[in-house]
């Protein structure tokens, strides 16, 4: 009997446009535990967001889903009807998007719009409802939010309709919450306060969360576990002190050495080179081959397996094969090791994530 809440395995989708087939998705594997929070991370367009999206069943019509299956609880979401999925979808998996401003009706009342998934799926009386809806905007750590039921969207600032976002989400208690990129659009003070809310949540509620995002240096005191995604492909997963501290894959570390650090000094900020694969065509060999400045003969013709680093890290990269030349890790990367050990060291407090709500 296996222990996790959710499966992906051997995910295949595609999508069909004006220039011919999107292989957007290709043969992905994933599980999620409960309580634990799985942070995917990768460039724009590289397909953690449709991953998640072909989980709540959000895919658009010209998406097609070519092989694999999504298991909740050992129940394959992917055979489900539009009605089964609507009864799971926002009760027991639900998804904080991007863009709060566009997650919310500027016509209904903050009020109706978190009370509304009680009214659908619980089946509480309006007055039960709105108590409910007061007790989850405090849980999310709205002032005064007694008061402000009847208010609209646009009264309140970016980082309040985010953390009501993140009330509507948590309405049920769903067992598995996705974040889309929750905090992109948010300047830096607010992104540090609701990771740290996600993370008290997390705690109060014991749901386990899908994390997706750009940026590595986000989830360093977030996830538990992290999967490296790059042109529809999981190219690395382990435990996050693994991809943080021991990363495998060149494109991993391309990843690390573009974020900034403080004791970094006056070094280049580092770019990967080149562009995204074309998933209209993709290459025969690996698909990060031309952007590698490590790359072998092999990338070139073969795509590389999964090589087991540890007993919960794997990367997929010719690198790690036996017969490969010793790649040294780039220098850049110590420097990172030491800044993300002291982000990860300087949380903010529960009491100081309330103060700077106010």
């Amino acid at each position: 009997m296996t222990d996790n809440l959710l499966e992906i395995n051997d995910l295949n989708i595609s999508f069909q446009t004006f220039a011919g087939t999107v292989r957007a998705v290709r043969g992905v594997s994933l599980n999620l535990k409960k309580g634990e929070t799985l942070a995917l991370v990768g460039e724009s367009g590289s397909g953690k967001s449709v991953i998640c999206r072909s989980i709540m069943g959000l895919l658009p019509k010209n998406a097609n889903i070519n092989r694999g299956e999504i298991l909740f609880h050992g129940d394959n979401l992917l055979t489900k009807s539009s009605r089964e999925l609507q009864r799971i979808r926002g009760k027991k998996i639900s998804m904080i998007f991007q863009n709060p401003m566009t997650s919310l009706n500027p016509t209904m009342t903050i009020g109706y719009q978190v009370a509304e998934p009680l009214l659908l799926h619980e089946k509480l009386h309006k007055s039960a409802a709105r108590k409910k809806a007061i007790e989850l905007l405090e849980l999310v750590g709205i002032p005064d939010c007694k008061n402000r039921l009847n208010d609209y969207p646009h009264q309140f600032s970016g980082g309040q309709r985010q953390r009501i976002v993140t009330a509507i989400a948590l309405a049920c208690n769903p067992e598995i919450l996705i974040a889309d990129e929750p905090t992109t659009a948010l300047d830096v003070t607010i992104q540090a306060q609701i990771l740290e809310l996600l993370k008290e949540v997390q705690t109060k509620v014991s749901t386990s969360i899908i994390f997706i995002t750009h940026d590595l240096g986000v989830v360093a005191n977030v996830a538990d576990r992290v999967a490296v995604i790059y042109g529809g492909k999981i190219i690395e997963v382990g435990m996050v002190d693994e991809i943080f501290y021991n990363p495998q894959h060149p494109y991993t570390w391309g990843l690390l050495r573009s974020m900034p650090a403080m004791d970094a000094g006056d070094e280049e900020l580092y770019a990967i080179p080149g562009s995204p694969p074309n998933l209209l065509t993709p290459p025969a060999g690996d698909l990060f081959a031309a952007r590698n400045p490590y790359a072998l003969t092999a990338d070139v013709h073969a795509e590389p397996p999964m090589f087991q680093v540890s007993p919960t890290h794997f990367a997929s990269t010719w690198l790690l094969d036996p017969r490969a030349p010793k790649i040294k890790v780039p220098e850049a990367i110590a420097i990172r090791h030491r800044y993300f050990r002291n982000r990860k060291q300087s949380t903010i407090s529960s009491e100081g994530l309330k103060e700077g709500l106010r």
